[in-house]
Formats: structure tokens, C-alpha cells, sequence
């Protein structure tokens, strides 16, 4: 069996220990490291995996899950550099991060396979774009996929895409979260009260979302399917034209991609 180690067990690490856990892994061949100890004990505890050391994961894992904030990859590089060969895959979940900089911190040879993932891990329902460096085969990728697919849908795409992916599903749901948010508070100030107004939108967003999914047809038709000649929903349509939502949207995520840019080009020295 594989073994599998997560380098930093915060949110996502821990939501992905989950995910291999409930997707049937024993926790035998899992393990993770952790900076701070209360919460090493408290996840060792939860999920009866055990934390260990850099030094010892290198060593035993098969494949090592960096999933440490991009601030924290260079100490944690230099201590790795000497320690893992070709035989290890090194699957990284750090934003903006090119599988450029570990292979040159690594020996020749070594596989790493770039992930965006998202905050919906937490829920088992993540948009996970993976992307292969330079030594990683056919077979890197599709056991990054049947990792990843324990928590989520996972993607295939160049690398030269992982800025644009960055911003799109990587930041996408807080988009989501901040339309959610400017909903409720417009139905309270239309006289709901806040739990009525939260639950009225948190359901019709997830219905929405599973029209999507399920149905296969374009947003515009089921859009317009909603909207009927002089009604209101092409009322509201009209405003939110006028205000130039979908140029703001475009804009955002313009801004965001060239962030996620900026942030990759910091490791490139």
C-alpha cells in the first residue's frame, strides 16, 4: 500500500486526511506533520494517525502531500533537499508555487505534481486542478487524482493555466460567499428576518449549483428559464447590468489571476 504523508496539517491538510480516511485508507499508511503540538495531539487523537517529524516522512512516505503555506516552503525545501530521491512523489498544494522551484531545490529526478485545490475540501466537495513537473509520469498523476478525487473533482491542466485556475476556483468560493453575503443583507433590509433570509439563499444557492452540475445546460438558458418577459427577475437583471456586475467580476478575477502571478515569481530567485 502507499504511504502517505501531509507536511503541515492545517485546514486542507487535515480535510484531505479525512477524505483518505473515509475513501478506505488505513491509518497505518497515513501520517503528517505539524508544527504545534496541542494540535498534533488533538488530530492523532481524531483520526488515530500518527505526526511525526520532516525528517521521518521523508524517509518513510511513498508520497509526500506539501500543504504548508507558500511563506513556509523554503526552510521546509532545504530540509527536504537531501532526503528524498526519485523514488518519492512530492505533491504540492502551495498557491502559486511552480514545480520549477522544487525541482531545482531536489535531486534530479524527483516527481511533483501541482495542485489548486479549494476550501470545499473541507466538505468532500473541492475543484482540485493538478498539473505534472517536469519528471512526473502518467502514473504521478493518476494517483494524485485518486487522492485528490477522495475529497473532490480533480482536473487536469498545463501548469502554464495554474494562475488563471488560481483564480477562478482556487478564490472562487469566497466570490461566492461575498454574493451570498450582499443577498442576505439585501433581504434583510427588505424586512426578512437574518436566519429566514440565510436559508432562503444558502438552498437556492445549492440548488443552483446542482442545476448546473446535474442538467449539463449553459448558465445562460437556465438563466433565462427564470426569467420571464416583464417580470421581476429581469428587473433585477437590468440593475445588476447597469451597476456592471459581470465587468467587476471579469476585473476581479483579473486582478486575481495577476496576484497569483506575482506570488509565484517572489519563489522564482
Amino acid at each position: 500500500m502507499t504511504t502517505i504523508a501531509v507536511l503541515g496539517a492545517g485546514k486542507i491538510g487535515e480535510a484531505l486526511l479525512s477524505g483518505l480516511l473515509n475513501a478506505g485508507r488505513s491509518p497505518d499508511d497515513l501520517m503528517f506533520t505539524e508544527r504545534y503540538p496541542d494540535r498534533a495531539a488533538h488530530l492523532e487523537h481524531t483520526y488515530r494517525v500518527r505526526a511525526v517529524d520532516t525528517a521521518t516522512a521523508a524517509r518513510k512516505a511513498d508520497v509526500l502531500i506539501v500543504a504548508v503555506k507558500p511563506q513556509d516552503i523554503d526552510p521546509l525545501l532545504a530540509e527536504l533537499a537531501d532526503l528524498i530521491d526519485s523514488e518519492t512523489l512530492v505533491v504540492s498544494l502551495c498557491a502559486g508555487l511552480p514545480t520549477a522551484l522544487y525541482e531545482r531545490r531536489f535531486a534530479a529526478g524527483v516527481p511533483v505534481v501541482r495542485v489548486m485545490p479549494n476550501t470545499p475540501m473541507l466538505v468532500g466537495e473541492a475543484m482540485s486542478a493538478i498539473s505534472a513537473g517536469r519528471f512526473a509520469t502518467e502514473a504521478h498523476l493518476e494517483l494524485t487524482e485518486e487522492l485528490l478525487a477522495s475529497v473532490g473533482k480533480v482536473l487536469r491542466v498545463p501548469e502554464s493555466q495554474q494562475d488563471a485556475v488560481t483564480a477562478l476556483s482556487g478564490s472562487g468560493p469566497a466570490y461566492f460567499f461575498y454574493l451570498v453575503e450582499a443577498m442576505i443583507d439585501a433581504g434583510i433590509m427588505l424586512g426578512l428576518p437574518r436566519p429566514t433570509v440565510t436559508e432562503l439563499i444558502t438552498q437556492s444557492a445549492i440548488g443552483a449549483a446542482r442545476m448546473l452540475r446535474d442538467t449539463g445546460e449553459h448558465p445562460v438558458l437556465l438563466r433565462e428559464a427564470v426569467t420571464s418577459p416583464g417580470g421581476t427577475t429581469i428587473m433585477a437583471i437590468r440593475e445588476l447590468e447597469r451597476h456592471g456586475v459581470r465587468a467587476a467580476l471579469w476585473a476581479a478575477i483579473e486582478a486575481a489571476r495577476q496576484r497569483s502571478v506575482e506570488l509565484g515569481a517572489a519563489h522564482h530567485n
